[in-house]
């Protein structure tokens, strides 16, 4: 992978372009103190942390499993979380969307209040955070610049509004949020298939697999 870093191996992924698929692993530096963490790809992981790279290559050749899942391992992740004294996040499946162009087709209101729960959540994990609710509060839309300066996505939706596409809808909206020339990130846990299916019928591509280490509470 030679010196490029993290911006630009996921750059390269949301283009079609992923590292090679022979087992290896890819140690790259922190884009910023604020997480470590682990992105897999297909027979190809990323580890990006500040830590000795032989530190983490010797400790995934201690992991009693397929050495191909073993970055994302309890073993590992639990000895990489007492290595850097954070602590680990969930493992999502990670996804891609292309911008769209034009205005969403879904009436958002900005939400300003930056004492909103969500606001508060988003501004541990983002930076340029922007939060819009939909469908009078029912359907909350958080953007927002995250690992790696990529433009991430998250979407809630009240349990009284749920079954009538919103989530979906605010997925899309997202799309048409970006600046021109940027593609937009979300994650989803694997366990919530109405969260996978919402986002993959709103268009978002699956990429791999990432977790985050984060300091304090996850």
């Amino acid at each position: 992978m030679g010196v490029r870093g993290l911006r630009e191996i996921l750059a390269d992924a949301a283009g079609g372009l992923f590292p090679p698929s022979d087992g290896s692993v890819t140690v790259v530096p922190q884009p910023s103190p604020r997480e470590a963490g682990v992105v897999s790809f297909s027979a190809h992981a990323v580890v990006f942390t500040d830590e000795d790279p032989d530190w983490v290559r010797a400790t995934l050749a201690a992991v009693p499993s397929d050495p191909l899942a073993a970055p994302l391992c309890p073993p590992f992740l639990t000895a990489f979380a007492r290595r850097t004294g954070r602590v680990n996040g969930n493992i999502d499946l990670l996804t891609v969307a292309d911008r769209l162009p034009g205005e969403p087709p879904l009436a958002l209101t900005p939400v300003a209040d930056r004492g909103h729960p969500r606001v508060v959540r988003a501004l541990r994990y983002r930076e340029d955070v922007r939060v819009f609710e939909a469908d009078g509060g029912l359907g909350v839309l958080v953007l927002g610049r995250g690992v790696a300066g990529r433009w991430e996505c998250s979407v809630e939706v009240d349990p009284a509004a749920r079954g009538r596409g919103l989530g979906r809808a605010l997925a899309v909206a997202a799309r048409h949020l970006l600046p021109e020339g940027d593609r937009l990130w979300s994650q989803q846990a694997p366990g919530n298939a109405t969260s996978v299916r919402a986002f993959q019928a709103a268009g978002y591509r699956p990429v791999g697999a990432e977790t985050l280490l984060v300091l304090g509470q996850p």
